[in-house]
């Protein structure tokens, strides 16, 4: 500790220029926390390759994300390329985004100032990550079928009707969706739906839950190695509703149409047509097989 009662560190601050909090009071406040335990650069990325120059050129100072789910994917994807997720070292996660899903399955407090503290204060803890046969990382959730339809849907519109793309992308999957997408998901090499069956959504979790909350795979715990996995086959009208209540408080996975398992390697086929995923809210172009494979113990994060 220096003579002004802060221990010497360093931090790199990275912050969206484009995302809606990059002005925000919260940025400042976060800055002045990390501030009484050692020296703070804030940068504002304007950009993916600005994002890589700062992530990779951090120079041994303390990396900490300010941002949502997506800056987050963003950030780890880049340094996923690099194949330094963890030399870079721990980073730091200050939750600023709309959902925080993953800062929540990690237990990190939603507030920005509390946050920080864990930076300064808590204790690294080695996470996994989920990756395809691409090289596409997941850090908290990947699913495919009338989720990951609705978002695209709503990506579509977001521009022209802002907050109601969403429930209209929602609305229009169901109608599009039909009778569900005939999938074949095969977890370690089981079956755990055969593809002539069509399901309504498959999800993959290191963490648990999507959309600010919503537990979509119920105790799924981002250190434990495993992929959770819930298929779930309620197709039709009323069975939708009744998994959609049943999400929200995190039910569903008791439901007779819904088949949960765990593994190391997750494989979704299409036995007809194609399929979207949706990962951490990065939508792909429709695919028609995909597999996922843990890589355990790739990257740090400071806890509580």
């Amino acid at each position: 500790m220096n003579q002004h009662g802060r221990d010497d560190r360093s931090f790199l601050a990275l912050v969206n220029a484009g995302a809606g909090s990059a002005g925000s009071d919260a940025v400042g406040a976060v800055v002045g926390e990390l501030g009484r335990a050692g020296d703070v650069e804030l940068r504002r990325t304007g950009s993916l390759e600005e994002l890589r120059e700062a992530l990779l050129g951090a120079g041994g100072r303390q990396i900490v994300l300010l941002g949502g789910d997506g800056s987050l994917h963003a950030a780890l994807q880049l340094l996923w390329d690099a194949r330094c997720t963890w030399d870079v070292g721990p980073l730091g996660i200050v939750p600023l985004g709309t959902g925080n899903d993953l800062a929540r399955s990690l237990r990190l407090p939603l507030d920005p100032v509390a946050a920080a503290r864990v930076v300064t204060s808590g204790r690294p803890r080695a996470l996994e990550l989920l990756v395809d046969s691409r090289d596409r990382i997941t850090v908290n959730t990947v699913h495919a079928g009338i989720g990951a339809a609705a978002t695209a849907t709503a990506q579509r519109f977001k521009k022209r009707l802002g907050a109601l793309a969403y429930p209209l992308g929602a609305a229009w999957a169901g109608v599009s969706a039909g009778r569900g997408f005939r999938l074949r998901v095969e977890v370690d090499g089981q079956v755990v739906a055969p593809g002539p069956e069509p399901v309504l959504m498959v999800g993959i979790g290191i963490g648990g839950t999507i959309g600010g909350g919503a537990p979509l795979v119920p105790g799924a715990d981002p250190h434990d190695g495993v992929a959770d996995v819930v298929v779930s086959t309620s197709t039709g009208p009323l069975a939708r509703l009744g998994f959609a209540a049943g999400l929200r408080r995190g039910v569903h996975v008791e439901r007779q149409d819904v088949t949960t398992a765990a593994g190391s390697v997750v494989e979704i086929t299409a036995e007809s047509g194609a399929f979207r995923l949706n990962s951490d809210g990065e939508v792909t172009d429709p695919q028609t097989s995909e597999r996922f494979e843990m890589h355990t113990d790739v990257w740090r994060v400071f806890c509580p």
